[in-house]
């Protein structure tokens, strides 16, 4: 049986480019079923890696209770102040707190590619410390802004996607005027924002305190010891998190919402290629039928027949799938973009197509193919031997 299913798999394959055109209408019409899933997949994983390669797991994030996010988060200068002090957060070398006070605003930048409208961005407002917190953020270009001056250092991403943002350029923001002179780059969402000082952010934009404290932990236990200092704190209502744990809880929404629309699209994109692949293998099993009838009147079996018709949809399958892979690897890895993130201000990212995704794209056209692929095998088994040599 297996010498049978292989003889007719051989004489199958040596005959698909006599039936190259609806051999290609499975190919292409698979091809992009997998490119679409696997390019919008590719926008998700980009977006959650930059958000996940955002922070330190020694590090935390300490917001307003009941903030989801920093935008939403406001402290009053005292508070601030008071949040430094507690236990659980390490000293630096000059005995202070290390911990950098936080102003978050929102500015406005137009895009490269469409210079009728603005994006939000980020304007974070942040003290000293937030560098030392931040050890793989580097100046790239120009310089570090000056304390008590409108000066701006603007991320590689904003630099990348928006237009005013070269070392030299005057920003307008909400009145007031601002120099950029430096760009930083630092791989993960800082990238998207624009840094200054905070106590210049705050007199410019009328703000009394800060968004957010970002702290150090002072050890193994820094986390737990910061908690039980601020929950028995009458005067802090606060929210403490990892840094690293805030910034990827920021993907789980967006993540939901390209993964419920890849799975409609392909789902839509797949029904398509399955009737696709039944009209063209139906085809093909017609188009050899006399053939077939032949091999099973000399003695082969169905069984070999429905394995070579099925090995044949698998191969054009995985073919459509490769090519679609691709085409996405190669239209859309590492393609920049921005979108919104969960402080309603634009994140920039590069799409990533990884090895898992071109996987799971192949195995989706291998799925797609076995279901294309098993009618028509089944009917080339069943149907009849003289019926076949009439048909022809």
């Amino acid at each position: 049986m297996l010498r049978e299913a292989l003889a007719i798999t051989g004489i199958s394959i040596k005959s698909i480019p006599e039936r190259w055109a609806p051999s290609l209408v499975i190919v292409i019409g698979l091809a992009g079923v997998v490119a679409v899933f696997t390019a919008l997949l590719a926008m998700a994983t980009g977006f959650e890696s930059t958000l996940k390669a955002t922070g330190r797991s020694d590090a935390v994030i300490i917001m307003r209770g009941g903030s989801d996010a920093e935008l939403n988060s406001a402290f009053d200068r005292p508070s601030t102040d008071l949040i430094e002090q507690q236990p659980g957060i390490r000293s630096g070398a000059d005995g202070k707190p290390l911990a950098s006070a936080e102003l978050m605003v929102i500015a406005e930048l137009i895009r490269r590619d469409d210079v009728k409208s603005g994006a939000n961005i980020t304007l974070r407002g942040v003290e000293p410390t937030a560098f030392a917190l931040r050890p793989q953020l580097k100046i790239v270009a120009g310089r570090n802004f000056t304390p008590g001056l409108r000066e701006l250092i603007v991320g590689r991403g904003v630099l990348r996607e928006f237009q005013g943002a070269e070392i030299g350029q005057v920003v307008r923001m909400r009145g007031s005027v601002w120099t950029v002179v430096g760009v930083f780059e630092s791989g993960d969402a800082h990238d998207s924002e624009i840094w200054t000082d905070i106590n210049v952010a705050r007199s410019t934009f009328g703000r009394n305190g800060s968004s957010s404290v970002l702290a150090a932990l002072d050890g193994a236990d820094g986390l737990a010891r910061l908690k039980s200092a601020v929950a028995a704190e009458p005067r802090l209502t606060l929210d403490v998190l990892r840094e690293q744990d805030y910034f990827s809880g920021q993907t789980k929404q967006f993540r939901k919402t390209i993964g419920f629309l890849a799975g409609v699209v392909t789902i839509i994109m797949a029904l398509g290629a399955v009737f696709a692949a039944l009209n063209s293998m139906y085809a093909a099993v017609a188009a050899r039928g006399k053939e077939i009838a032949t091999l099973r009147a000399i003695g082969f079996g169905g069984i070999p027949v429905v394995v070579s018709v099925m090995i044949e949809a698998l191969l054009l399958a995985l073919a459509g799938g490769l090519l679609g892979a691709l085409i996405a690897y190669v239209l859309f890895n590492n393609l920049s973009v921005s979108t919104l993130g969960q402080n309603f201000t634009q994140v920039v990212f590069n799409f990533k197509v990884t090895p898992q995704l071109v996987a799971r794209g192949l195995v989706i056209a291998v799925l797609i193919g076995m279901v294309g692929g098993l009618l028509p095998a089944l009917r080339a088994a069943r149907v009849p031997v003289t019926t076949s040599l009439r048909e022809q």
